[in-house]
């Protein structure tokens, strides 16, 4: 049925019953009875219809659900909507406070920083991320324009220019981050924020050690190089002379070569392609055997002490051989001519430990955090007389990160240093 007849013949109805019982007073007692019953009656009707226009606003000003009023006649029919429709209203709203519920927490588990700015740049809303890279905090700087909290010139520029094409890089509170605003919507705009400090640092250790391996690859060829174009410039050289030009060339030649297989091995230890396999490993042998090349390197210049009061491991032979080997060669190159070098094999608290204590140079404190760097060096000249390839206590620590161990270093200079690598309990065959 059409809606407006809905409306309009109940209401008629309504209206014609009152004037019938008007007609009938106006009958049976008079004009004046009539007259009197049909204005009573149209009153009470404009009263009822104020009253719920009184109903009505008040709930306009309060729109909730639960608080609207029952109707009468028409007034039922307009309540009845009015729920539904509010009803749907709350739905969405609830729907959308959860959206937005889900959405904020997202962002906030995001490691880009994310703040929405007005088109004045006034804070909205900021995640976690963003308070740790600009040292924001919402609840105490929601309303506040950005350029005042973040007081750095080159953003102030950015934002200032408005080219927005290019990210801005800057080093703000100690951090490198990258900062880039995307406008939407007509009066906001969304400013995000990478931590870039991680990647700056790996890249300068990437150049750093392609700087370091090619000097150190490039000493030894020009050695080699050198020779060969005096044997080649000229070949009536005396046999003694050409006999030391060879012996040279071969120690640059082996030097080259542990270099880049120290480099191989480095290169398989960070790489995820290698996974580690557990064996048993007989702890006894394999330090026997390292206290061996040890004693084979020092050529009777050092005494070698070897304590063993530790159980076999699981883990790999090859790579805590490699690991303990440097520890142990380490330990004789760097301690002078007639010292001692002890190596331990024993249980310690919670882990068991292989120790190497010499009676060396020492090490200043300042260096202690740097050792495990690829081509950290304490004393450059030092090392070249040691034939170091700087990459062994890299190795160790890269070995032991494998096995779920740890390296840690003691050193007093002049007296000497201890380097120990822990492994847990959990190495221990089942």
């Amino acid at each position: 049925m059409n809606p407006k007849l809905l409306f309009w013949v109940p209401a008629l109805l309504r209206l014609g019953l009152v004037f019938a019982a008007a007609g009938i007073v106006w009958w049976m007692f008079g004009v004046v009875a009539g007259l009197s019953l049909a204005l009573a009656g149209a009153v009470t009707a404009l009263f009822v219809q104020l009253s719920y226009l009184h109903h009505l606003g008040e709930w306009l000003n309060e729109p909730h659900s639960a608080r609207l009023p029952d109707g009468w006649g028409a007034w039922t029919d307009v309540f009845a909507r009015l729920y539904r429709l509010r009803r749907e209203d709350e739905r969405h709203q609830a729907e959308l406070t959860e959206w937005l519920a889900r959405f904020r927490q997202a962002m906030q588990l995001l490691p880009e920083g994310v703040a929405i700015m007005d088109d004045v740049l006034f804070l909205e809303w900021c995640n976690t991320a963003a308070e740790r890279h600009l040292g924001l905090t919402m609840e105490r700087d929601k309303g506040l324009r950005v350029t005042n909290l973040v007081r750095h010139p080159d953003f102030i520029d950015y934002i200032i220019l408005g080219r927005y094409e290019q990210p801005l890089t800057l080093s703000f509170r100690g951090r490198k981050l990258e900062c880039r605003i995307i406008p939407f919507e007509n009066r906001r705009q969304i400013l995000v924020t990478h931590d870039a400090t991680d990647t700056e640092r790996i890249e300068a250790m990437r150049r750093d050690f392609i700087a370091n391996a090619s000097h150190e690859l490039r000493t030894p060829l020009t050695v080699i190089v050198g020779f060969l174009e005096i044997a080649m410039s000229d070949p009536g050289l005396d046999v003694a002379t050409r006999t030391t030009h060879l012996k040279l060339m071969t120690e640059q030649a082996q030097r080259m070569q542990r270099l880049i297989q120290d480099m191989l091995t480095l290169s398989r230890l960070e790489s995820d392609e290698f996974p580690l396999r557990r064996e048993r490993v007989d702890m006894k042998e394999m330090i026997g055997s390292v206290a061996a090349e040890a004693r084979a390197l020092s050529n009777g210049r050092h005494q070698v002490e070897v304590e063993i009061d530790g159980p076999d491991v699981m883990g790999s032979p090859e790579e805590l051989r490699s690991a303990f080997a440097n520890l142990a060669s380490n330990a004789v190159r760097y301690s002078p001519d007639g010292g001692t070098v002890r190596l331990a094999w024993k249980r310690g608290d919670g882990e068991l430990r292989f120790e190497v204590a010499d009676c060396g140079i020492g090490i200043d404190p300042q260096h202690i955090p740097r050792l495990t760097e690829r081509f950290y060096r304490v004393d450059k000249s030092r090392s070249r007389e040691t034939q170091g390839t700087g990459l062994g206590l890299a190795i160790v620590k890269h070995v032991l990160l494998r096995h779920g161990g740890r390296l840690s270093i003691a050193s007093t200079p002049g007296k000497g240093s201890t380097f120990t690598a822990s492994l847990p309990n959990t190495s221990l065959p089942g």
